[in-house]
């Protein structure tokens, strides 16, 4: 069992604060915008699953996975959704902050590169001599280096072109970059929007491509689960109910994202929805061991893929980056 003790101090008192006598309020930032694939905290909101366990949250839209992980370390919120790859490099360069996973949903992850094959990019050697596009902060991107060594890729042949969120795909459309990364079913979808025909679309999801690493996951302020550990569970317990409720009838859940979000294109989340859940949140293994956990063998190969592009200054600690020790027993989503 992967275990992390943390130690209490005054910080985790201040990170949620009680509004009623047995009711704790918590802020909870997701990695992106209020989207398909946020449907099950939405619906833990509206089915009442959070209220059973004594909880009053907030869900905040967040700025890509890198965002949520210094949010959650500073305090600001105490539990968020980012990319495990990018907190266990946090974690090295940021030695002592107080975070850590406590529950995978992405078992496998969403991070890919998506080109065109009209542009020349089907397979991942064909990025060598073109042009890829690239947001910062984004989460598949913080992956390419050990997509390009695991694919023996001359990085020095691909010219990388910073681009923002909302012109990402867009720039592709238009035939500005010949690739770029992002989470699988939102790029294909918005691509799609964008008037791509779909046959011209190449979705190179990187746990296709040698990658073994895992993805987003629920994290947690160390200092607020050590003073809160049943509340965290807690947190986890309505989570698993809410992803039931969704697969049960997942157009609840775009019902849910769009009184948030009028704006969404129903019909479109609801397939980025259902694309997430049959390719990253239901996988075999989660449907044979239920969600959340990890598989401890797969988990050091990942550790070892990320240390063959990441060039860490401590040595490496598994029971750092992930704990079990908040998850509930019932876990299966059948």
């Amino acid at each position: 069992m992967l275990t992390r003790i943390v130690t209490a101090t005054a910080a985790g008192l201040a990170l949620a604060a009680p509004v009623a006598a047995d009711e704790m309020s918590i802020n909870f930032t997701l990695d992106w915008s209020f989207e398909g694939p946020s449907a099950p905290y939405f619906l833990a909101v509206d089915n009442g699953h959070f209220a059973d366990q004594g909880l009053d949250v907030e869900i905040s839209a967040g700025e890509g996975s890198l965002d949520a992980i210094p949010k959650v370390a500073s305090g600001a919120y105490p539990l968020g959704f980012a990319d495990m790859s990018s907190l266990i490099k946090f974690l090295d360069a940021n030695e002592g902050a107080p975070v850590t996973a406590v529950m995978m949903i992405y078992d496998a992850p969403a991070f890919a590169i998506i080109g065109r094959h009209s542009l020349g990019v089907s397979e991942p050697a064909d990025l060598e001599g073109r042009t890829l596009g690239a947001p910062p902060p984004d989460g598949a991107w913080a992956q390419f280096p050990a997509f390009a060594s695991a694919n023996d890729l001359d990085v020095d042949a691909i010219t990388v072109e910073e681009v923002g969120f909302p012109t990402r795909e867009p720039m592709l459309a238009q035939g500005n970059v010949d690739a770029i990364t992002g989470f699988s079913f939102t790029s294909f979808l918005n691509l799609r929007r964008q008037g791509v025909d779909e046959d011209d679309i190449s979705v190179m999801q990187m746990s296709d491509y040698g990658l073994e690493l895992y993805g987003n996951a629920i994290i947690v302020n160390t200092d607020f689960a050590a003073e809160n550990p049943e509340a965290v569970t807690g947190f986890l317990t309505a989570i698993v109910e809410g992803t039931r409720d969704t697969i049960a009838d997942p157009e609840s859940g775009i019902e849910a994202i769009a009184e948030r979000n009028p704006a969404i294109d129903s019909d479109l989340e609801l397939e980025r929805l259902q694309l997430a859940l049959e390719n990253n949140i239901v996988t075999d293994y989660v449907r044979e061991h239920g969600i959340g956990g990890i598989d401890s063998a797969r988990y050091m190969r990942s550790l070892e893929q990320i240390e063959q592009t990441h060039d860490f200054q401590r040595p490496m600690e598994p029971e750092l980056y992930f704990t079990d020790e908040f998850l509930p027993e019932d876990r299966m989503l059948d």
